[in-house]
């Protein structure tokens, strides 16, 4: 059975807003290449809608379908101080009452704290909006240094690339690691990006340049995850200096070799998990974990279950597909 999402349009919508969502979610297939996501672009008022590019699109569905769909997403917003039409502000309500993620990718946070879904929860928008939104919504725990936070089932990110990351987000924690890491790749973006990472990073996507040395160690290493990989070490691959290195990748990731790698061997970890029989101890070993209580404990950390657990979870969801 496939999962319905809603994205909702508007007019003066950025046309890249819309189809980020659209991109992610569409592109998500089963082992057996049938969709996993049924997809629909509803208004308030369905027909033609102006997009801030000087062209308009047509948009031929209603709000019944967001009504009916297990993940309602507002892509964006136009202005701060333009509240959510009534039409749009129950939908939101309801969808979040009977149980549907709600998502605000990154100005779409401003619709989600002006109908009060985001009141005393966690929440983040894009960086140059964040005044403004704090002004605004003083009852909303902003933070504005990640990618994206989940609060129960309301979940909002920051800027275009981390609204990526967001909906990729959202396809591992419904059908699994392979899945998100097959859509990344057809997407050319790193498969797994913590919601908790800075936003201010100089190259969110890496790119596969032609002779980029430091690139193309970033891909070796996580080929190699069961080497010991430091930041000597790939520094000398990269041919760069140790400081040259540390900066660079800093940059690039947005984050610290340790906790970089720490996310590519809990990816792996995943992906083994779920697609072989493997015993706990050698999947910690194939991924590069000293020992499966290691992996145990980074498992409750980041995804709040075993991996037990989470290989019966997925073995499920595959299995009613």
């Amino acid at each position: 059975m496939t999962t319905r999402v809603a994205i909702l349009a508007f007019d003066d919508i950025i046309p890249f807003h819309l189809s980020v969502p659209f991109a992610v979610f569409e592109t998500a297939k089963d082992a057996t290449g049938q969709p996993a996501y049924e997809i629909a672009i509803c208004a308030a008022t369905p027909g033609l809608l102006k997009t801030s590019m000087g062209f308009s699109i047509q948009v031929e569905r209603d709000l019944s379908f967001a009504r009916e769909a297990e993940i309602v997403i507002v892509p964006s917003w136009s202005d701060p101080l333009v509240a959510p039409s009534c039409a749009l502000r129950d939908v939101l309500l309801e969808a979040a009452q009977r149980g549907a993620q709600v998502v605000g990718l990154c100005m779409g946070a401003f619709v989600l704290a002006a109908v009060g879904l985001l009141d005393g929860r966690p929440a983040t928008t894009h960086w140059q909006w964040v005044e403004p939104f704090r002004k605004l919504y003083p009852q909303v725990r902003l933070n504005p240094d990640v990618l994206y936070l989940h609060s129960d089932n309301i979940v909002t990110s920051a800027g275009t690339s981390a609204s990526i990351d967001c909906c990729l987000w959202l396809v591992r924690n419904q059908f699994g690691a392979q899945m998100a890491n097959s859509v990344a790749r057809q997407l050319v973006t790193p498969p797994f990006r913590e919601g908790g990472q800075a936003q201010y990073i100089e190259q969110p996507v890496y790119n596969s340049r032609s002779g980029d040395r430091f690139l193309a160690t970033l891909t070796w290493a996580t080929e190699n995850l069961t080497e010991s990989l430091t930041v000597e070490c790939l520094a000398e691959r990269a041919g760069l200096s140790r400081r040259s290195f540390t900066r660079r990748f800093a940059a690039v990731t947005g984050t610290t070799l340790s906790q970089w790698l720490l996310n590519q061997r809990l990816a792996l970890a995943q992906r083994f998990l779920e697609s072989s029989d493997m015993q706990v101890e050698r999947v910690a070993q194939q991924s590069g974990f000293s020992s499966a209580m290691l992996l145990r404990r980074y498992f409750r950390q980041r995804l709040q279950t075993t991996p037990l657990a989470y290989r019966k979870t997925f073995r499920r969801s595959a299995s009613e597909d």
